[in-house]
């Protein structure tokens, strides 16, 4: 971790996950320094975590517009959707990827965002041994169609673009940089994506 004044900065590097702590207030900003990455977004408190589904029937969107929450399992907000200087194209309905996803498409032992949170929430010893859930999905572009059917398509950000969330608790914020290079939702190869942290 890099401090820059009173901004703390981390690299998540390409294919894995990171873990920060933050106070209710602070600022998460996710990062897409070289554009085209997809990063996976959890978050926890002791006992509660980001609940897509409650998020999505709380504000009756897909993805929550600015000044919204996302809220837990217990319905309670944990984040809040400050800005976003990307394209504007986010996900809520994909499950992360598991080792399960990749042994279908034929990539038995691959890195995915599931063990991705797990190596993260050990590593700052965080006891959350639940299923993974349902990811924030920054940076993902899954079009649902008029037919119903989802389109699985590149990210468009451009290097540099980013989303900011402010948390409404204290909690533990787990960025996941997604490994997915079979199914094309990253452009081009993997990248890094990075958080920066700032207090209110």
């Amino acid at each position: 971790m890099q401090v820059s004044g009173e901004t703390s900065v981390v690299e998540v590097p390409a294919g894995t996950g990171r873990a920060v702590r933050v106070t209710a207030g602070d600022r998460v900003r996710l990062i897409d320094p070289q554009g085209g990455q997809v990063g996976d977004v959890f978050a926890f408190t002791d006992v509660e975590h980001h609940s897509a589904s409650h998020t999505r029937a709380a504000t009756s969107r897909l993805f929550p517009a600015i000044g919204e929450h996302f809220m837990t399992q217990r319905r309670r907000p944990i984040l809040t959707l400050v800005e976003d200087t990307s394209p504007g194209f986010h996900d809520m309905l994909i499950a992360a990827c598991d080792p399960e996803r990749y042994a279908a498409l034929g990539a038995t032992g691959h890195r995915s965002c599931a063990e991705n949170l797990r190596e993260a929430l050990a590593a700052v010893e965080h006891g959350y041994s639940g299923p993974t859930p349902q990811p924030i999905n920054v940076f993902m572009r899954i079009p649902v169609q008029q037919d119903g059917r989802l389109q699985w398509l590149a990210a468009a950000t451009a290097p540099g673009d980013s989303i900011t969330l402010e948390a409404v608790m204290d909690c533990l914020v787990v960025v996941s940089a997604c490994p997915q290079d079979i199914v094309g939702i990253n452009a081009g190869s993997l990248s890094p994506l990075v958080i920066e942290v700032s207090p209110p």
